[in-house]
């Protein structure tokens, strides 16, 4: 028998054409999409359009297309735009209109850059609304995602003070001399050499020299100097300045992306944590799905809290009431901040599983294991002795956080047989104890381990870090594609939303 197949001629002209909307599953994806885009309000976004000229596609219709490409994992631009004419989803969400590249790239990078944490927040109320969420408590974490800079472009703040301390002291000595010289009183002394000038004071400098009427006492040796001072250090000096002003409370960045800041990545290609520019993506989740996130320019969770909160009452006009994290950002300055909220919190501090052990319990040696007598302000040593305060220690955390130690000292340590256990000071043992944290940190401990504390920490890893898991492994979001903050922002706002599409749809 002959074998019958199907006509698929596609040159064969039919009266009624394929109807697109008839080929999308009524509950796929992009559906959910276009529905939940059409309930967006987008005043912000539409006010940036100025009106006359040509007609423009429409804000909806583009957040749809970019909507739809990061939930199935198209970030480029170029992409979308093929897509458009090709996918006959994207051609159904655009409703067959067709924008290119430039078109879709200049509205990601422009129209969304003060609308996308609005359109985000949105999206979050819509899935309050469904009770999917209820933003009453935030699982809290960051991961480090690489910058679109390279590798080896950095700038070290430490590497720049010194170069700069070091044509400091040159640029001072050449005023010296020529201030001797020429016996000005506005040029520098000759036995100023720790004064301290910037640039636009050393153009001052160098201007007055040159309009001065005694410049022809100058040797050549000096004139060569003063011309070097124009040509080379006063333009290093300018340099060194941007360098630190570029900075600003950072301790490195990159050329390539001036937002980025080197970070330990593990993602590494060698896999051995090396160095490279990013930021650090501080995300709250809540059922696996992500409530608010924050772009962050510090390599370390801690500082990073009080922004991240204070961007999240200001985004929903509420504050949640449990905070779960891990102990990243157990620090005084955090726990006292939760405490002044009267926010309930689960966060350990590093020392939280270290002291659970028998190891630690039974040491009678540790300060924190020491009889204290509140009353009078001692401690009393395994040998009786009596350890008195001598005096309290100011410090500042990087943010401006002024912390309160206390430090005390035994009376005399000679000729004890426990001291060799006890410590390996060549004087007298001291201990330095904070007692505030040392309150706070009861507290936590005390969080964690009531009924509530059992129940919510647990959760802490099953909430952010699969998360983070799907997206750098399977929507494979390792890298931004976009330079500078603002942009990263826009970005990873864009991947926050594909991510909770995806749990939406399920």
């Amino acid at each position: 028998m002959q074998p019958i197949f199907k006509p698929h001629s596609v040159h064969q002209q039919e009266l009624f054409p394929l109807d697109l909307n008839n080929l999308i599953a009524q509950d796929h994806s992009a559906r959910l999409i276009d529905r939940v885009v059409e309930k967006l309000d987008i005043p912000d976004i539409i006010n940036q359009y100025k009106g006359g000229g040509t007609s423009s596609y429409h804000p909806k219709m583009l957040l749809k297309i970019l909507f739809y490409g990061y939930l199935n994992n198209t970030y480029s631009c170029r992409k979308l735009a093929r897509a458009a004419e090709e996918n006959i989803y994207f051609m159904w969400l655009a409703g067959g209109l067709k924008p290119d590249f430039r078109t879709i790239n200049s509205f990601r990078g422009n129209k969304l850059r003060s609308s996308i944490e609005k359109l985000f927040s949105q999206l979050v109320l819509m899935m309050v609304e469904l009770d999917l969420v209820s933003l009453e408590k935030q699982f809290i974490d960051g991961t480090k995602i690489e910058a679109n800079a390279n590798k080896y472009s950095f700038v070290w703040r430490k590497s720049v003070e010194k170069n700069k301390e070091k044509l400091q002291a040159k640029i001072n000595a050449v005023l010296a001399d020529i201030g001797n010289t020429i016996e000005s009183d506005n040029v520098f002394a000759q036995n100023n050499e720790t004064a301290v000038i910037d640039s636009k004071l050393l153009e001052e400098k160098i201007q007055e020299i040159n309009q001065s009427t005694k410049k022809e006492k100058l040797s050549k040796q000096q004139d060569k100097s003063l011309k070097k001072l124009e040509k080379e250090q006063l333009v290093k000096l300018k340099e060194y300045e941007a360098h630190l002003d570029t900075l600003g409370q950072r301790n490195s960045y990159s050329k390539t992306d001036t937002d980025a800041t080197f970070m330990r990545m593990k993602e590494d290609h060698m896999k051995n944590g090396q160095l490279k520019a990013g930021y650090n993506v501080q995300v709250s989740t809540e059922n696996q799905i992500i409530t608010h996130y924050t772009i962050q320019q510090t390599p370390t969770d801690t500082t990073t809290l009080q922004n991240h909160l204070d961007t999240f009452e200001q985004a929903y006009g509420k504050r949640s009431v449990e905070i779960i994290a891990d102990a990243g950002y157990g620090s005084q300055e955090n726990y006292q901040m939760l405490t002044d909220r009267e926010v309930s919190h689960f966060i350990p501090y590093n020392m939280y599983r270290l002291e659970q052990t028998k190891k630690y319990t039974t040491n009678p040696f540790l300060p924190q294991n020491l009889y204290y007598d509140a009353v009078e302000d001692f401690f009393v040593c395994p040998m009786g002795q009596r350890m008195d305060r001598i005096f309290i220690k100011q410090s500042e955390t990087s943010t401006g956080f002024v912390q309160y130690t206390r430090v005390y000292e035994a009376l005399n340590c000679n000729g004890c047989p426990m001291r060799g256990q006890c410590h390996k000071a060549a004087g007298n043992r001291k201990i330095e104890v904070n007692h505030t944290l040392k309150q706070l940190r009861l507290k936590a401990k005390a969080n964690l381990e009531n009924e509530r504390g059992k129940e919510l920490y647990p959760q802490r890893c099953i909430e952010p870090e699969p998360v983070f898991g799907n997206i750098k492994q399977n929507k494979g979001f390792k890298r931004f594609t976009l330079r500078k903050l603002p942009k990263a922002a826009i970005e990873f706002g864009l991947v926050a939303i594909a991510h909770n599409f995806s749990k939406w749809a399920c």
